[in-house]
Order: C-alpha cells, then structure tokens, then sequence
C-alpha cells in the first residue's frame, strides 16, 4: 500500500504509518531541515524540499503513472478559516489546504488524511470542518468522512496532545480505533533517560521504554542545556506538575503568558511538547529536556536522529506528529480497507 505524505515535517505520520505496514513513495515539505532530517532516517530518501503546487504540477503525474497510491495524509495549513466573512476559500492562506485537495482530486487515492491543531473545528463557526466535508465528502470527491478530536495520551504516548484527524474512505466508514486502557506519564516516558547526558542511566523501567529503545546503546541528541544560576533557581521552585502561577508574582513578569515555566508531572502525561522548548521542564531536574527526551515524550524511538541545530530539533520535534498515534490510526485504516 503506497502512500504520499505532504508537509510531512520529520516525518511523524510518515513513520507511523510505515510501522502499519504502509510504503511511503513521496514526502515533501519546505523546510530544509526537517527534509534532512526525514531522508536521515529512511533507506529510501524519498523527501523533497518542494512546494506542493510545484509537486501537484511536476512530480504528482509522473508518480501516478507508476504507481497506484493508496492514501495521501499530511496537515495542510489552513489560516484562511479565520477570516470572517463569505470569502473564506479564497483567503490565500488557504492555497495549501486547496493544494492538499487538488492532490488527492488528482491521485484518487482509497483514503485521505489530515490532520491539524485542535482550534480548527472551531474557527468561524466550523468552517474549516464544512469545507472538509463537502468538498471531500460524498458530493465532492465521494469519501466518506470521519473526524475526532484525539489525544494522543489516549494512545500509549506520554503527552497531552490534542489534534483533529479527519479520515476518508472510499466507499467505508471509518471508525476510530478504541483508547487504550492506560495513561503514560512523563516520568513514564523518559525516567531512564535521567541525570546522564548522553548515556541511559538505567535499564528501561516499563515496556514503553524498552520500544522505544530497541537494540540502542547510548540515546542519540541527549545533550543538556546549561542554564543561568537565576534560571535554575526559578525552576527549582516549581512543584512537580506545576507552572508559574504556583511561585510568587514577582516571578510572573519573567514569562508575559500563562504556559510558561511549566515542570512535566510524575503523575500525568506531559503537556504538549511544542516548538517552544524552554516554555517547560523536567519533572525532576531543573533543566529543559533534552531534544532526546522531547522527541521521546512525542514517542519517536531512540534510533531516529535529529539533524541541525539545538533550536532546529526541538522545533522539528514538536512540529511532528507522534508516531505512535499515526500508526494506530494507520492501522485502523488498513483494517478496514482490508475488510
């Protein structure tokens, strides 16, 4: 089952739905760093740094005349939804969500993917998830459409993350797959990462580590950050799970919003590992986490090395989608193409 994957960042989506036994055939994104990255990873380098028009116009034929595709997935940047007013679809911020759909309305694939942040099914008045629906559904493309709003802490990954994902199929209904009976927490996730920079500092404490390990030795990209004494100290008075609000007012002008300085918890899930890295820290140590433990906590194993800068990998880790959570979509969906 051949698949093509656009803005595929790192290639979150990508990997999981390969772990389900799909092939990806093409992968494109704009952001060199993350194509790096993608290509690192993989036997074959089917990353592109291309944009999407450019790919629907000069490398999407060429690949439909050898290929049959089975599904196209990816999140496609929809800003234009904001826009208040009757215009809304040609906001030209929305140029890729529409390149998005040209693609499939060229390839005709079994199923599509999208994928997106949360605010989506809200924005003016749900007209993001309108569009999907007709211009996807059955008197558009004729997909038969399902969305939710996932956690991926639902999932066997160790962070709170929310996200719609929107899946069509042709001729069948998808069904999202159950939640899994347990919650990881962030100590969960990386506890045997702790106190060593470079090396593990212990055995794997429960299976989800040991996954993620695999046959490693040492965890690539576990370098610490060295922080001010003043930093240090103002982590070190945040509780395990808390934030900011829980220090003195004096500390609160040090960060101008509410989601800075929070410390991960031993008893949840992490909050959302974003692009803003040194916004939270370890649930024990009075650091930021290290760009291993991020890409952990978004369930990314051991093996697969960030290419780039510092401040590259934590931005090309918390763009990703969690690779855990995409191959249990993944295989959902080819279940029930299967059926």
């Amino acid at each position: 089952m051949e698949i093509i994957d656009l803005f595929s960042g790192i290639g979150g989506l990508s990997l999981g739905f390969e772990q389900a036994g799909f092939e990806v055939i093409s992968a494109i994104d704009m952001w060199p760093d993350a194509i790096k990255t993608y290509n690192h990873n993989r036997k074959e380098k089917v990353g592109q740094v291309v944009t999407v028009e450019e790919f629907n116009e000069n490398i999407l034929p060429s690949l439909l005349k050898k290929h049959k595709v089975t599904g196209i997935i990816g999140g496609p940047p929809c800003q234009g939804f904001s826009t208040v007013g009757q215009r809304i679809i040609e906001d030209p911020r929305n140029k890729l969500y529409l390149e998005f759909y040209k693609a499939v309305k060229m390839a005709k694939p079994d199923f599509f993917l999208i994928e997106n942040v949360k605010g989506l099914t809200t924005l003016n008045k749900g007209a993001f998830v309108q569009d999907i629906l007709n211009r996807f559904g059955e008197k558009g493309l004729g997909y038969t459409i399902s969305y939710k709003l996932v956690n991926a802490a639902n999932y066997g990954v160790p962070q709170n993350r929310i996200r719609v994902i929107f899946v069509g199929i042709r001729g069948k209904k998808f069904e999202f797959p159950e939640e899994f009976p347990y919650i990881l927490t962030a100590k969960d996730g990386i506890s045997d990462l702790n106190g060593k920079e470079g090396e593990y500092c212990c055995k794997p404490e429960n299976d989800f580590q040991k996954e993620m390990r695999g046959k490693m030795k040492k965890p690539l990209n576990h370098e610490f950050t060295n922080h001010s004494e003043q930093t240090v100290s103002i982590i070190s008075k945040i509780p395990d799970g808390g934030n900011i609000r829980d220090l003195p007012a004096e500390y609160w002008s040090v960060r101008k919003y509410n989601k800075a300085f929070e410390r991960m918890g031993t008893f949840k899930p992490s909050n959302t590992i974003d692009t803003g890295h040194r916004n939270y820290f370890h649930y024990s140590e009075n650091r930021i986490p290290t760009a291993r433990e991020s890409a952990r906590i978004q369930s990314f194993p051991d093996d697969f090395e960030i290419l780039g800068t510092r401040g590259s990998q934590y931005k090309q880790i918390g763009n990703a989608v969690p690779p855990m959570l995409a191959k249990v979509i993944a295989e959902q969906i080819r279940n029930t193409l299967e059926k």
